[in-house]
């Protein structure tokens, strides 16, 4: 009997070491100062930012989930990888944590190399929207656990922050004004729904126009990366809120304190036309705790910071902080 190899199981190591060359411009791109040593260490090194009382560190992880689908359907690698990045690090900055790093887990049936380099150089281009350094990452090449067009994602970032900044929640008062900045598109969440809707339920394609453009286009548009808007602002922003799955009403919660209200006003909400056109088809309150609707970050500021902070972004006024039941209030 003939002996067998790791590449008849499924698995190529040339491949991987392949892969792994080709992304090091990319990776390297996104070093900073306090990066230690190169690529290809059993770890990655990074030196803590100085200038901090009491620092702590913060760290996040998430995925891209089922919008993956989408990337794989329409072979298009090069923007799924900002979503990570996206996802990550906006959670950390709603706990006034600084991104400093980022780590990625790559998971497939089968490794295509080009195509794993294009979802790295996403990831790349989101650390550096994000001031942030790809200091590490693991490439899985699984056949049986994925099928061959299959691929997963997962990603960790850590940032750090001052303790004292931390409780964001005694910094919420009766009277401070509620920012959103806008979100891209759909981001990264509800796109169960998105493809049950769009594909099975009004049998459209991924070609089909949409608003001048193919569909595919609208749903694969990264997820929108709030850090500079943060950096630039955080001396006025008493509170953040990423809006996520669960969307306004079940994300902006998590930022007040008991005893605090969101009064938002529905109709300042600028709601971009993908939910406009999904919700012909889903009932309102389904979309408003399923999607960001159009707004991808909140923030909570004082009355007197409220013009400089929308100077500053692209961020309008759409409520304010009111006495009652901890909740949002859409009217």
């Amino acid at each position: 009997m003939a002996n067998i190899s790791y590449k008849d199981a499924g698995v190529d190591i040339d491949a991987g070491n392949s892969f792994v060359e080709a992304i090091k411009d990319d990776v390297k791109s996104t070093f900073d100062s306090n990066v230690i040593g190169g690529i290809g260490s059993f770890a990655g090194a990074y030196a803590l930012p100085t200038g901090y009382k009491e620092p702590v560190i913060l760290s996040a992880t998430d995925g891209v989930g089922t919008k993956l689908k989408l990337a794989i359907e329409s072979n298009r690698f090069d923007t799924v990888g900002i979503d990570l990045v996206a996802m990550c690090v906006n959670d950390l900055i709603c706990n006034f944590g600084t991104p400093m790093f980022f780590l990625d887990y790559y998971a497939t049936g089968k490794l295509v190399p080009k195509n794993a380099q294009a979802v790295v150089a996403g990831i790349a281009e989101g650390c550096r929207r994000s001031e942030c350094s790809l200091v590490g990452g693991e490439t899985a090449e699984m056949p049986g656990m994925y099928s061959d067009d299959d691929f997963d994602l997962a990603g960790f970032a850590v940032g750090i922050a001052e303790r004292s900044e931390l409780d964001t929640l005694a910094n919420v008062k009766e009277g401070q004004i509620i920012i959103a900045l806008p979100s891209s598109g759909v981001h990264s969440n509800g796109y169960s729904l998105v493809r049950k809707l769009f594909f099975d339920k009004l049998g459209m394609s991924l070609d089909d126009d949409f608003n001048g453009k193919p569909l595919i286009e609208t749903l694969l548009t990264p997820t929108r990366i709030y850090v500079k808007e943060f950096k630039t602002n955080r001396n006025k922003i008493k509170a953040l809120a990423h809006i996520t799955g669960g969307g306004i009403v079940e994300n902006l919660p998590r930022v007040l304190p008991d005893g605090m209200r969101a009064k938002i006003n529905r109709e300042s909400i600028r709601i971009l036309p993908i939910f406009e056109f999904m919700a012909k088809h889903v009932d309102e309150e389904e979309m408003f705790r399923t999607f960001n609707m159009g707004v991808g970050m909140i923030l909570v500021v004082n009355a007197d910071d409220v013009e400089s902070v929308c100077a500053n972004t692209d961020g309008y006024v759409i409520g304010e902080m009111i006495k009652g039941e901890k909740g949002v209030e859409l009217v």
